[in-house]
């Protein structure tokens, strides 16, 4: 009678070791690679300006079985806000003012879900821009190659959403316009 207590002790140990485990089999944790680029895309009276950033840092997990994609479980990128470059110095300064670096160093997206099947996905997260934090959809483009998943696609934005004061320069002359768009080319890999 003793011993059968214990074999049943044991066999629901090992029930209850098997339910935490089997969830967690083919769950992969991947890290967002460095050559992966984000840009910012917007508009002036005169020209569209640019902003890109190789350097940033973010974690996905996937559910894999085999070697195919079949889930996307968590996803979230960070990017310090002054790693953004145009190549024009005083475009850079007049954006890192109007994203408020001083006091938000980073941009963040942390995903909260995704939908769709096949290759184009929707998704639906969090981005935060100096301080505010929005709730946006958009399309995104997914394709995997070995141990590396590749997200790209483009957010529209508006600045005021995030509650940022457009650009201006030459006493107003030059005006940033509210839309713009991020761009994304990212790769996670294992």
């Amino acid at each position: 009678m003793k011993n059968t207590k214990i074999l049943m002790l044991i066999a629901a140990c090992f029930v209850w070791m098997a339910s935490i485990i089997h969830p967690l089999q083919g769950q992969t944790s991947y890290t967002l690679s460095p050559s992966s680029e984000l840009k910012i895309v917007g508009k002036s009276n005169i020209r569209t300006w640019t902003l890109t950033s190789t350097s940033a840092i973010g974690k996905g997990q996937f559910l894999i079985e085999g070697t195919e994609l079949k889930e996307i479980k968590s996803l979230w990128v960070e990017m310090e806000s002054e790693s953004l470059k145009s190549g024009n110095k005083a475009l850079d300064k007049h954006a890192y003012e109007a994203l408020k670096t001083e006091e938000y160093k980073h941009i963040n997206f942390s995903l909260k879900e995704i939908k769709g099947s096949g290759f184009l996905l929707e998704a639906r997260g969090d981005l935060s821009i100096a301080g505010i934090t929005k709730e946006v959809n958009f399309p995104v483009k997914v394709s995997q190659e070995e141990n590396r998943i590749n997200f790209k696609g483009e957010l529209p934005i508006k600045f005021s959403d995030f509650k940022l004061n457009t650009p201006t320069n030459l006493m107003g002359l030059i005006k940033t316009l509210d839309d713009a768009k991020i761009y994304f080319n990212t790769d996670f890999t294992k």
